[in-house]
């Protein structure tokens, strides 16, 4: 049978089984990494127009856009911060393995494993501390725009989220688990 009438029979012969849970929580999480490199990329456009804009204005026509400092900061703010869990993703964040690379392979993904379920611990904590930081300081302005200084904790909150679901995804499924290269992305 050709490959196309076996593709075609597979989909009349009923529905197909549930995914897994591993499946499922992976599609949840490569669904949450789209929203997140949109947002990162909206945040860095934000800031290199902003930026742009304030350059022309200052040098060109020799004004200033008030709140373009502020904003560009923000938007710097919270593209820094989205970014994070992809780099945690991808495991580019700065470590020492000095010691680690001469232990055998097993023990040291069962380090990593334990690693990465401690690592989203200090998650719950900094998000915990960043929603307190956050309320404390919800009536504070900022001096040109009319948005609460507090804002700029909100990308902390989300990039612990993020993370944290990345981190316990590995921590379950093991280290190698983003190491296909077609999901990774």
């Amino acid at each position: 049978m050709k490959a196309g009438h076996s593709e075609q029979a597979g989909m009349l012969s009923g529905p197909s089984p549930l995914l897994s849970p591993a499946a499922a929580l992976r599609r949840c999480l490569l669904g949450l990494d789209g929203l997140s490199r949109y947002a990162i990329c909206t945040s860095m456009a934000t800031m290199v127009l902003l930026v742009s804009a304030q350059v022309f204005c200052r040098y060109v026509l020799s004004e200033s856009i008030d709140w373009a400092d502020e904003m560009s900061r923000l938007a710097f703010v919270w593209a820094v911060f989205l970014a994070i869990p992809h780099g945690l993703k991808q495991g580019v964040h700065v470590g020492i393995d000095v010691i680690t690379n001469r232990l055998p392979a097993r023990l040291q993904e069962g380090l990593a494993r334990l690693m990465l379920a401690v690592s989203g611990v200090l998650m719950v904590v900094v998000c915990y501390q960043s929603v307190l930081v956050a309320i404390d300081g919800w009536g504070e302005m900022m001096p040109t725009v009319p948005l609460s200084a507090a804002v700029f904790y909100v990308p902390v909150m989300l990039s612990c989220g993020h993370a944290l679901l990345h981190l316990l995804f590995m921590a379950w499924q093991g280290t190698r688990v983003w190491a296909d290269k077609e999901d990774a992305s």
